[in-house]
């Protein structure tokens, strides 16, 4: 097989090129390096949320665990929608905090998910993203399902402890989210981002 030689300045170009982000032609990042950007910034919103809620029902059962979706989800929400510019939140059909209500794009994907489920397709890998834009603005918007998993339904399912029950009255009493079978979606990650 015949080597073949490369310059120290052609590697530098190729070196750049490879660590440089995809962009597309009309300059805009491409909605894959976009996707990956806004699945990471899910996955850490998950892992942070999940760490909480074990500490919290480990402390004080399912009681404690709702003190930390009111307080502790927002900031984690919060600090991860700093650094990149991102938008981080969660949302869904049937909201337990008012502030988490949908909007009209988000309502729409939520719907589709909805339907996509009743067609057999696996809630635990719905995502959908696509830069949308009005009046020359643009913007990426992402949005993965998020499953009932068995551990919700001790907060969201239709046999909530009296206690759980008194706490989620107090702390939301305009509550929407209870009622829910393992496997259902219970809403999403929500992220947008202006382009």
């Amino acid at each position: 097989m015949k080597s073949i030689r490369i310059s120290a300045g052609a590697m530098a170009v190729l070196a750049c090129l490879a660590t440089a982000p995809a962009i597309a032609q009309d300059g805009e990042p491409k909605i894959g390096v976009l996707r990956k950007e806004a699945n990471g910034k899910v996955l850490e919103m998950k892992r942070s949320l999940q760490k909480e809620l074990r500490a919290a029902i480990k402390a004080g059962g399912f009681v404690k665990a709702l003190e930390v979706c009111k307080t502790v989800a927002p900031s984690i929400a919060a600090k991860l929608s700093e650094p990149e510019g991102m938008s981080v939140r969660r949302t869904a059909l049937k909201t337990r905090n008012p502030d988490n209500a949908p909007d009209a794009y988000e309502r729409k994907v939520l719907e589709q998910f909805v339907a996509d489920a009743a067609a057999g397709k696996d809630l635990k890998k719905m995502q959908h993203a696509e830069i949308v834009g009005a009046d020359g603005a643009k913007e990426f918007r992402f949005m993965r399902a998020i499953p009932t998993g068995k551990l919700c339904l001790n907060c969201h399912g239709d046999s909530i402890k009296d206690d759980v029950k008194a706490e989620i009255d107090k702390l939301y009493p305009k509550d929407e989210a209870t009622g829910f079978k393992q496997g259902e979606l219970r809403g999403a990650f929500s992220i947008s981002k202006k382009l």
